[in-house]
This record gives structure tokens, sequence and C-alpha cells, in this order.
């Protein structure tokens, strides 16, 4: 079991290299588009493999390679890193299959699928990490094949702009981040999250360590779109394709929202970062609504509303406990739902239609209205309407601010999400409205994508009627990083 996720981690873009080019030889692209899709489905199967042999029953499985801790690279596997892997394999999934047909015009998809499952693997390592240098190392990975993706479209400027500017950010970020590294090392002697947390957590503060938890937020903070770190996102949003687009927002911001998360709280007292993460809950969530409510361009009205999201997530970070953390961990889920599906409906009607303006959309819902359909759950749910995951996670999280004494941030977050109602039903309103010439003529979206987003709308609409599972496995989560932190750091010490 543990093996084929190794294997999963190492092999998975290169034996989709190799299968592309034998499928090339042969001219038998169906071959390497089956070969992708299974590909993403062992990467489900593995994670939730790995689930069954320790993690569901509560144990931390930890495994060296190089070496035992301080010098090995390390992973150290609880509820939560689970959680998170099961979430980025499950979305990198439905997204190759929605490739099947939204890529098949485009050349170079050996190339994107290769990249497409080290983006997935990218996200998995970092969950999985138990030290700085590991996590470091499939960061880069992640990011490497995302600055790729967001470009991947090359025969026009527009991505290529994109791609560079996410580039130069992420790179920085990571320099930052390294900085950051670099100084945990010289105050602890290992990178080694356990060995870290048994040195730091609890320690007075210093000028040394409020420098070492700026620059985790600052490193970190630029991929998980953290405002003003934020302005790379609506650009590679929208020159993305829009399963890229769906990764992106659906599950690499998480990611980085992840990785911060678990670095401050192994290392810090939640007490010495919550206001910070409070007034950056407040400030992000704001500035994204405002600026989304002024977009005309679908893609980046939704690459805005990313930003808002992590606005909301920042609230659970904020409020130090089990609820917030929980709270988080749900958002997280859904969003990745949501937002996958609001970006791939998205895709559908600009990939019929060769157009991103909502104005020139207008009435397309009477011509594709399954699609149509599909985007509008994950707009209800993305404003947090009673019915979706959307709704329950916001519940949660806008509820565990209070007891953290934060009672303004819950006020500002409700008042923002339904400010956010205002761009979407706007959207939805145009897009259902009198048809334009430009949509007249147009038909329903292929069946390989019309069936991903059925399929996204509906596990939206379960993760709210039905959230008992979704609850359950975010609170196991959120406990093994806020209450058996003592395990975590016991497990390798």
């Amino acid at each position: 079991m543990v093996i084929s996720t190794q294997l999963y981690f190492l092999f998975a873009p290169i034996l989709m290299g190799i299968i592309g080019l034998l499928a090339d030889k042969m001219k038998a692209p169906k071959l390497r588009d089956a070969a992708a899709v299974l590909a993403s489905l062992w990467g489900v199967v593995s994670v939730w493999m790995l689930y069954n042999s320790g993690p569901a029953a509560g144990e931390i499985l930890v495994f060296s390679i190089g070496g035992n801790p301080p010098l090995g690279a390390c992973f150290e596997i609880d509820m939560m890193s689970i959680y998170m892997a099961f979430s980025a394999t499950l979305l990198g999934f439905l997204v190759t299959v929605y490739s099947y047909s939204y890529m098949e015009h485009d050349t170079r998809l050996t190339e994107y699928y290769a990249l497409l499952s080290a983006l997935v693997i990218g996200m998995v390592g970092v969950a999985f990490a138990g030290d700085m240098f590991t996590m470091f190392l499939f960061w880069e990975m992640m990011g490497i094949a995302s600055y790729s993706l967001v470009s991947f479209r090359k025969d026009s400027p527009g991505p290529i702009e994109a791609g560079f500017k996410y580039m130069v950010m992420g790179s920085v970020g990571s320099t930052i981040l390294f900085f950051g590294v670099a100084l945990l090392y010289g105050m602890t002697g290992t990178v080694n999250f356990a060995q870290m947390s048994s040195v730091l957590h609890g320690s007075p503060m210093n000028m040394w360590l409020l420098l070492v938890l700026a620059l985790m937020i600052i490193g970190f903070g630029v991929k998980s779109a953290i405002v003003p770190m934020h302005t790379w996102l609506p650009d590679a949003h929208p020159e993305a394709p829009s399963t890229i687009s769906a990764m992106l927002s659906g599950m690499l911001i998480e990611t980085a929202l992840y990785a911060l998360t678990r670095v401050i709280y192994t290392l810090f007292e939640p007490s010495v970062f919550s206001s910070t993460m409070a007034v950056l809950a407040f400030i992000t969530m704001t500035v994204a609504n405002i600026t989304a409510l002024r977009q005309t361009d679908l893609k980046r009205m939704l690459a805005y509303s990313s930003v808002a999201q992590v606005g909301y997530m920042l609230v659970g970070v904020s409020a130090g406990s089990v609820a917030g953390i929980s709270a988080l961990l749900m958002h997280v889920f859904n969003h990745s739902l949501m937002k996958g599906l609001a970006f791939l409906s998205a895709g559908s009607l600009v990939h019929e239609a060769n157009t991103r303006e909502i104005d020139e959309l207008k009435g397309i819902g009477r011509v594709m209205p399954i699609t149509t359909l599909t985007l509008f759950i994950a707009l209800l749910g993305l404003g947090g309407v009673p019915g979706t995951g959307g709704y329950i996670s916001k519940l949660f999280l806008f509820s565990s601010a209070i007891p953290a004494g934060f009672v303004w941030l819950t006020v500002l977050g409700v008042l923002n999400s339904a400010f956010s109602m205002g761009y979407y039903l706007v959207t939805m309103y145009k897009l259902i409205s009198q048809p334009t010439e430009k949509v007249t003529g147009l038909h329903e979206a292929p069946v390989a994508m019309l069936l991903v987003t059925v399929v996204l709308a509906i596990l939206v609409i379960w993760s709210g009627v039905l959230p008992a599972t979704v609850i359950n496995a975010a609170q196991a989560g959120a406990k093994a990083l806020v209450e058996n932190l003592a395990n975590y750091v016991g497990a390798i010490l």
C-alpha cells in the first residue's frame, strides 16, 4: 500500500512521458489520455489505501529517505495530511477526465499530462512532508509545474506574460521562504518539523522568531494569494487553460495555506499569530470582493472570488482552535469542489463561445442549460447559500472566530459573504437573459466535460445536505494538528 503511494510520487510524470511518446509513435493519442486518467485514479486509490494503513485508526506514519532525521528527508503522515492529499488527488482525477475532451484540440499533450501529474504530486508531497527540506522540494515541484501550465498555450502573448509574472512572484516567495528556513536551521540545528517544534514551541518570542514568522507568512502567502501578495492569480487564471485554473484555485492555493498553517501551528503558539491572521483575513476578503464586483471577464471574476475565499479560510487559521482548523479544512474540501466546478463549467462556456466576456455570454444558459446550471450551483455554494457545502463550512468558519474574541471578524465575514452574492447574482442573471448573436446556435459541452461538471455539482450539494462525512474528517484532521501535536512530535523523537 505504501509502496504504491511512493511509486505514484516518483514515477507518474515519468510514466506519462514514456506512454505519451509511445502513443505518438503508435499514432494512438487515446492511449495517452486513458493512461493519464488511470494514473490520476491511481493517486486517489493510493491515498485511500494509505489512509486505511494507519491514519484511519489515529496512527501517524513516518517514512525517512536517506537516513533518519535530522539528516534524512521525511514523510510524516497524519489525518490532516491525508485529508489534504485526498482533496488534491480527487480534484486532479476529475480535472484529468475533463481534459480528455477539453484539451483534444491542443498539441503537446504529453507535456500537459506529465506536468498536471507533477502538479498533483507536488501538492501531495507538501501535505505529507515531515520537514522543511522535503516540503521545499515538493513546493518547488508544484511551483514549476504550475508556472509551465499557466503559460501552456504559448501561441499568444497573454499566457506567457501571466506565467512569467507568476513565476517571478512565486520565485521571490520561495526565496523569502528559504531565508526563513535558513534562520530556523540556525536556531534549532534541524529542519524537521517535530524537532523544531520541540525546541521552539512555547518559547518566549524575540526579534528573530518574529522575523521567522513574518518570512513564513510572506513566503507561503504568495502562493496562498493572501492580499497584497495575490496579484499573480487574477492574471494567471484568465490565461491558463480552465483545467489548470480549476487546479490553481481548487487546490494549489489551499495547499499553500495548509503549508503555512502546518508550520506556524507546529512552531508557535496561536496567540502569537492569531491577530495578524485575523487582520489579513479581513483585508483579503474585502479587497478581493470589491475588486471582483468590477470585473467583466468571467474567469477573472472567479479568480478574485478565489482570493476572497482565502480570506474566509484565514478566519479559521486566526481562531487558533480545533473548531477553527476543522472549519478551515471543511472549506478547503468544499472550495476545491465549488471552485473546481466553477472554473470547469466556465471553461465549457468559454470553450463553446470562444469568449470570456460576461456581456458576450448573455443568454448562453438558454442554449447550454446543464452547464449553466452547474455553474449556478458552484456560485451559490461560493456565496454560502444553504443546501450547499459552502454554507456549512462558512457557518463553521465564522462561528469559530467568536470564542477567539474576533466577533468583529465574524460580522465582517458574513457581510463580505453577502456582498459577494451581488456579483454572483449579476453574472447568473446575464447568463440566462436574452441571448446575443454570439451564443445563438451553440450546443452543450462534450459528454466527458459535462459528466465531470455534473458529478462536481452533485458533490457540492451532497456536502451541504449530508455534511457529516466531511465534518468528521475535518475534525479528525484538526485534532491531529491542534490537540495531538505532542503525538506528531513524539512520532519522530
